[in-house]
């Protein structure tokens, strides 16, 4: 890895807000998790996973609502959810995890993680369409070995050399780590590889590996905030750089970027969760979650 001295810092946080103020009532009593969050033209588009709280055993672990917002921080949410569970098999017990590609054509495409109807096992599939409104789902993009953890958390970036990275998360050894496909094109076939990077023992990030949003502003320096986590699951948001064809790993964050604070309620989880971001202004909007129920974005300058 370089030796170069390289920091995130974090500047300033943001409660993220969303609509509820209707009659319907169509999130009270719910968690919100995984808030994917793009640009489209000049408003600020999201997606994010909804599920009930507690979870009954007949409730989806997600349904997926889309957004839209001026300012980035308070979002109008869409009455109607933009990927339900089913009828599928595949996707019939949740839909979670929205991440988005935009094509130059228009053409929307999500990869979400379909929990199936048993709720054994979670794999990553495909909706897209020419808007939100008019998504098509399409076949099970990955799916691990019968048997095996769930594949899920799907990050995309492109390369220098034109083609398409998918990493995504999967279960090893009853722990969380980080896999990686490899694509001609957005819809593939995807090709597993290598994993790109492990855990680190004695560290923050000993046990559980997550996916987290990619930041190509440097195209010879693309950048993941991932998340990482110990043996017992307290997880936080760090940093690693690969090289232009993500086939190297050339720096990485020694401490977490991101802590989250103490848990608001006495049942709450210590998690921070990073989920999107977009860089502004030569600021980077790192969307996440806290508790597995609270969204939040922080404002990220990176120091060199």
């Amino acid at each position: 890895m370089a030796s170069r001295s390289i920091a995130y810092v974090v500047e300033e946080l943001q409660d993220v807000v969303l609509d509820v103020s209707r009659d319907d009532g169509l999130f009270s009593g719910h968690d919100l998790m995984s808030p994917y969050v793009w640009r489209e033209g000049d408003t600020l588009r999201m997606l994010v996973r909804v599920l009930r709280n507690p979870l009954g055993s007949q409730d989806p672990t997600g349904v997926i609502y889309a957004g839209r917002s001026s300012d980035g921080v308070n979002f109008t949410m869409d009455p109607d959810p933009a990927i339900t569970p089913g009828p599928d098999f595949f996707d019939a017990g949740g839909v979670e995890d929205p991440t988005v590609v935009t094509a130059p054509d228009g053409t929307v495409y999500v990869f979400y993680t379909g929990v199936d109807g048993n709720r054994a096992q979670g794999s990553l599939r495909l909706a897209q369409g020419p808007s939100l409104q008019q998504l098509t789902k399409s076949a099970v993009v990955l799916k691990a070995p019968e048997g095996e953890g769930n594949i899920k958390e799907a990050t995309l970036a492109r390369g220098a050399d034109g083609r398409w990275r998918l990493f995504y998360e999967y279960a090893k050894d009853d722990a969380s780590r980080i896999g990686l496909a490899v694509a001609d094109s957005i819809e593939g076939p995807w090709h597993p590889v290598a994993d790109p990077f492990t855990v680190r023992p004695a560290s923050w990030d000993a046990f559980h590996l997550s996916t987290g949003p990619i930041v190509s502003d440097d195209p010879e320096r693309p950048v993941m905030f991932y998340n990482g986590a110990t043996a017992d699951a307290r997880w936080r948001i760090g940093w690693i750089a690969f090289d232009a064809n993500f086939e190297r790993v050339i720096d990485r964050g020694v401490e977490p970027m991101l802590v989250p604070p103490p848990p608001q309620q006495r049942s709450g989880t210590d998690i921070a969760f990073a989920a999107s971001c977009l860089v502004e202004n030569e600021c980077i909007w790192l969307y996440y979650s806290i508790e597995d129920r609270v969204l939040r974005r922080a404002a990220v300058r990176h120091l060199s």
